[in-house]
């Protein structure tokens, strides 16, 4: 990647995630919330065919939290597969697969829809009540 593609990535990525003000700043002086999104844009870069995300919400605000998952939806759209792990069941609801690993072991596999057909509940936290706690989701 030339210098000026590099150039004009980073200037792309300060202005959608409106860092633009603080720019010359030390990335540990910004709040979680843009930490993680700026992490998120560096790691899509070199546009990688795969991105991992291990809990990349966790700890953040509300907005910020459906502001990441509107970055995770614009990656996928381009063609970027996102794997995300998340201990926030709602956030199960926005994949297009999840898996559900018990004890080391993947229990369930589907889409939230399927997964919520399979085990006759109304939410992916019903799913994971079943397979993980091991108790109605009622």
């Amino acid at each position: 990647m030339s210098i000026q593609a590099i150039k004009s990535k980073t200037a792309r990525i300060l202005d959608n995630l409106l860092l633009e003000g603080v720019a010359d700043k030390l990335v540990g002086s910004l709040p979680l919330g843009w930490k993680q999104k700026l992490a998120f844009s560096v790691a899509l870069l070199h546009e990688p065919p795969v991105v991992f995300l291990d809990e990349p919400t966790g700890g953040v605000d509300p907005i910020t939290r459906r502001q990441f998952w509107d970055m995770i939806y614009q990656a996928a759209s381009e063609g970027t597969t996102i794997f995300v792990t998340t201990h926030y069941m709602d956030e199960a609801e926005y994949c297009n697969r999840v898996s559900i690993m018990v004890d080391g072991r993947m229990q369930a596999l589907d889409t939230p829809r399927g997964l919520k057909e399979q085990y006759g509940v109304t939410s992916m936290d019903g799913v994971f009540q079943i397979l993980a706690r091991g108790t109605s989701a009622k």
